[in-house]
């Protein structure tokens, strides 16, 4: 063999050589790259999860969507009692929320964050025996539902407390969120009821109500840990709970009419796990209702910071996700 005819196949040898280290690296590339599936769900930021920096006045309600688009949300979650302050100043609900709305509305476009819903608080009881008393918080409540429609949300969510005794409660919660789905439906928003304590957070009692009403949108907010149906010395919100609706028996009968869901979180253990409810058992839940709107992050817990709690709820949702059949 000449030198000429050596050099020639030495190169050629060479280059089959390259292109088969090629096609192993390549190879052992794809085998490494592991997809991630999309979630069912869209995840939005519930206001209260910031309620104590919004109390204290270290953040201005009006920049929530600004904060949102900075923690890399895509929805947002007002919480109409986070606005009282600034309401107060003005002489009437109505003024207040000419002068508020607009501003909300703009810096939600601005950040590019969708407006899911409204959460409206301490506008009566819409489950009380009293009729006089039960139809001024329906009225109450009908400033939200246009307030909702001027921002492009979905929904109000609502509280049902009221009378204490069951069978008047049911009676009378049928009554009062009828009239306010009602009048939601003219306006194209959506009633939702959340189990907020008392006879609300009784899944199967508070079915009862949405399937005799029976509007289609007049849903549920499942709450992952609003379960408590009673209280120390019959307290509303505080004291300690002395009886609790089972949690994941509660969501799956509050699902089939929900129209939102609220993921609440309080604790993580050194895995990323909420220490008290399973997330994938209940995303599962979820799931398999069919449900594949927001889920809205509502951190509580008191052992993080807002913004620590809030990725670490997002970081389990999406990873739970993950787990799903």
């Amino acid at each position: 063999m000449n030198v000429k005819l050596l050099l020639t196949t030495l190169i050629l040898l060479s280059v089959i050589s390259c292109k088969n280290e090629n096609k192993t690296e390549n190879n052992v590339d794809e085998s490494v790259v592991v997809t991630q599936n999309e979630p069912f769900f869209k995840i939005s930021l519930a206001q209260w999860s910031l309620n104590k920096a919004i109390r204290s006045g270290e953040m201005n309600p009006l920049d929530f969507a600004e904060k949102a688009n900075e923690m890399g949300f895509e929805g947002i979650e007002y919480v109409s009692q986070l606005y009282t302050p600034l309401m107060e100043t003005f002489s009437d609900d109505k003024t207040a929320l000419d002068s508020i709305l607009p501003k909300l509305k703009a810096k939600s476009e601005e950040f590019n964050v969708q407006n899911v819903l409204i959460m409206v608080d301490a506008e009566g009881d819409l489950a009380v025996e009293d009729e006089d008393e039960r139809n001024t918080a329906v009225e109450n409540h009908k400033k939200w539902i246009d307030a909702a429609a001027y921002l492009g949300c979905h929904a109000i969510r609502v509280n049902l407390i009221g009378a204490p005794d069951k069978e008047v409660w049911k009676t009378s919660a049928i009554d009062g969120l009828g009239k306010l789905a009602e009048y939601g439906a003219s306006k194209n928003i959506d009633v939702i009821v959340e189990n907020h304590g008392g006879f609300s957070s009784n899944a199967k009692l508070l079915m009862e109500v949405i399937n005799t009403i029976d509007k289609p949108n007049c849903g549920t907010l499942p709450d992952f840990g609003n379960f408590c149906v009673k209280r120390e010395n019959g307290a509303q919100w505080d004291g300690a709970c002395v009886e609790e609706y089972p949690r994941y028996q509660g969501i799956e009968e509050m699902m089939p009419k929900a129209l939102a869901v609220s993921a609440k979180t309080y604790n993580f253990d050194e895995a990323g796990e909420e220490t008290i409810m399973d997330f994938t058992k209940i995303l599962q839940l979820v799931k398999n209702a069919g449900y594949t709107g927001f889920i809205g992050i509502e951190y509580e817990g008191e052992n993080l910071t807002a913004e620590e709690g809030i990725i670490k709820t997002k970081e389990l949702l999406l990873s739970a996700a993950q787990n799903l059949n």
